[in-house]
């Protein structure tokens, strides 16, 4: 049994596992700090404290989540070498460019200027202080361009040429690479996407604080700071959805059929609401459909045609040699409808949620919710979150059975001496690693958010700056 346990699915799974382990972090990390640099910002400009209070408290479970997340990152790394050698042999040249500056530039630009963030408070004049946290939201969002940049390569191999000599992959172009237009459109959505993860997190904590009747001028201007960053980062989100659905159209199209239960050409396109196929994922059985939508998603015409699951396959089969080139359906399918409606529904919650907490006009005291909708706003803060990681699974799922599309086969990645049981072995130890860290990771981040703002800073009467206790993180 021992010699049937197939390393390549075995790598695949654990390389999944820990990616989405260390994705819980990133989008809370990405967002957080925009909205603790807003709030910081908030204070600066007007001296209100309840804006200190907040950069505080919310500042703190940024610092939490951002070790959290550099610690299992590193993970990573190793994995390329240790379980995808030849993939890293293959396209190493390329593949560590991107990953070269985020290290040396971008995560040097956001480590030096969190680091005098934490400390500057009492050293620092509040302008210049603020700068800092705003140079490290810079490099946090440059930091995930360039990871984005080596992931778009694998989805639209450009800037490259084969040495068939050493039967690799070479860089020939950087600009190609970094400007790759799957990296253009995946950025501003992924980043967007976790600013609404952020603003959910910042109306979960507030609403966890006004469902106990508690620091009520502090906790009322983040929940409708929150809830309004929910809904504009949705909108963006949707707009630049768009613009990489039209770049993996463009590049991967095999991808998006799947994605629409596309099997044969056709245009115009319907867009499938709902569909049941056959087993072997051939063809359709029964589906709701809306006329014309998917070649408008997909072209931005009315009647453009966009090319079905059944003739990609013949054309590849051609193109690449006989394989099987669709990727798994059902996966591919659902977690494309999973990843638009968590994230639609978070947006409605925040929308519901200014509405029942609109001011009464007759009194001009904001209104009371029910207590069961404040339990609603705390536990749908993990909805942004679910739809990043569902949104990344059909990114990379989709894109089987390639590790680089057209380029290289993800059975052909995997290191060659490495054995099903060693594989399965890290993996158990993984997880139970990781498993012990999330429930680390939650408490602290818990126990962060139901602390009283008050507690976090106290102002210096003779200097009037802030100056954080010791029952801070920093």
């Amino acid at each position: 049994m021992i010699e049937q346990l197939d390393p390549v699915f075995l790598s695949q799974l654990q390389f999944g596992a820990t990616t989405v382990y260390h994705f819980l972090f990133v989008p809370l990390t990405l967002g957080l700090v925009f909205v603790v640099a807003g709030f910081q910002t908030a204070w600066y400009r007007t001296a209100k404290v309840q804006y200190l209070y907040l950069t505080h408290f919310f500042g703190r479970i940024f610092l939490i989540n951002f070790a959290m997340g550099v610690v299992t990152g590193i993970v990573q790394e190793f994995q390329f070498g240790m379980n995808w050698s030849e993939y890293s042999r293959f396209v190493g040249d390329i593949f560590g460019a991107p990953l070269a500056f985020e290290g040396l530039i971008a995560f040097f630009l956001e480590a030096t200027f969190i680091g005098l963030w934490i400390f500057g408070w009492d050293k620092l004049k509040p302008g210049v202080h603020l700068a800092t946290i705003w140079l490290t939201a810079v490099g946090t969002t440059l930091s995930a361009y360039f990871i984005i940049a080596a992931n778009a390569f694998m989805q639209n191999p450009v800037g490259y040429e084969i040495n068939e000599a050493k039967g690799r992959a070479e860089l020939v172009d950087i600009g190609a690479v970094l400007t790759n237009p799957v990296a253009v459109a995946a950025w501003p959505h992924t980043i967007f996407g976790a600013l609404m993860f952020a603003g959910a997190v910042v109306v979960a904590a507030a609403a966890w604080h006004l469902k106990r009747n508690q620091n009520y001028d502090t906790m009322r201007p983040a929940l409708k700071a929150g809830a309004w960053v929910v809904i504009g980062a949705f909108a963006a989100t949707v707009f630049f959805g768009d613009q990489l659905s039209l770049a993996m159209v463009a590049a991967q199209p095999m991808k998006m059929a799947a994605a629409e239960a596309q099997f044969d050409t056709m245009g115009p396109a319907s867009f499938s609401l709902f569909t049941i196929g056959t087993p072997d994922g051939t063809s359709e059985l029964f589906s709701v459909r809306i006329p014309h939508l998917l070649s408008i998603l997909s072209t931005h015409t009315w009647d453009g045609e966009v090319e079905g699951l059944n003739d990609l396959q013949a054309q590849y089969s051609v193109l690449y040699g006989p394989d099987e080139y669709r990727p798994i359906l059902w996966v591919t399918y659902w977690s494309f409808r999973w990843m638009i409606a968590l994230g639609a529904l978070s947006a409605l919650i925040a929308v519901v949620g200014l509405w029942v907490t609109r001011k009464n006009k007759e009194t001009g005291e904001p209104r009371e919710p029910k207590p069961w909708m404040w339990t609603v706003a705390i536990w749908s803060a993990p909805l942004p979150m679910l739809a990043a990681i569902i949104g990344w699974i059909f990114t990379e799922m989709g894109r089987q059975p390639w590790l680089v599309f057209g380029l290289l086969k993800t059975r052909d990645g995997v290191s060659p001496g490495v054995t099903g049981l060693e594989v399965l072995i890290s993996l158990a130890l993984f997880t139970i690693v990781y498993g012990a860290l999330a429930v680390v990771e939650f408490r602290l981040i818990r126990k962060a958010a139901q602390r009283q703002p008050e507690e976090l800073v106290r102002i210096d009467a003779e200097t009037g700056k802030p100056e954080p206790t010791a029952t801070t993180v920093y």
